[in-house]
């Protein structure tokens, strides 16, 4: 791999949807599990990662999309939601109000090793704490090793469980919180 050009972290605007949406296409499959109908990752990304979406994410005021860049390109992207999802296990593992989710946290698969997460990581975790959250918190599928271990790395700790749908499939998560 290359040296990366200094890797900065901001806001992402309107003309960021598209190369958004095309790094979440890129890097949504690599979170889910193996046995993951193709068409149901399809369908996800479909319905929530596309342009359009991006377009909504950016317009809403409880939200704030990330985008790691390097030398023009976007090479990863967070995105922070305020506030506890209207689960109940979800409500008993984030101790502390207000919270924010990080929902979501994907780097381009050629730039893992590069510096690029623990850069994005630090930018919504500042962002967060802007938002005034005393913590932070974020499901993970409890099959993903690789994430919960970077997650753990960044001061995330296991609280709790939650599911998520993906197509016909249920998957078992980690809710992981990091207080601040």
């Amino acid at each position: 791999m290359e040296p990366l050009a200094p890797v900065e972290v901001v806001v992402a605007t309107r003309s960021d949807v598209v190369d958004l949406a095309d790094v979440a296409a890129r890097t949504f499959p690599l979170a889910c599990p193996p046995r993951v109908a193709p068409d149901d990752v399809a369908d996800f990304i479909a319905k929530n990662l596309s342009s359009s979406r991006f377009e909504d994410y950016l317009g809403d005021p409880d939200r704030v999309v990330l985008v790691a860049r390097s030398a023009g390109r976007i090479l990863g992207y967070a995105m922070l939601i305020r506030g506890v999802a209207d689960d109940p296990d979800v409500a008993s593992a984030v101790p502390l109000r207000p919270a924010v989710e990080l929902s979501k946290m994907y780097v381009a698969p050629e730039y893992h090793g590069a510096d690029v997460s623990p850069a994005l990581m630090t930018g919504a975790l500042d962002s967060a704490r802007n938002l005034g959250a005393m913590c932070t918190w974020l499901g993970v599928n409890q099959e993903n090793q690789r994430a919960q271990r970077f997650y753990a790395k960044h001061g995330f700790i296991v609280n709790g469980t939650k599911t998520f749908r993906l197509g016909g499939h249920v998957e078992n998560d980690y809710v992981m919180v990091r207080t601040f």
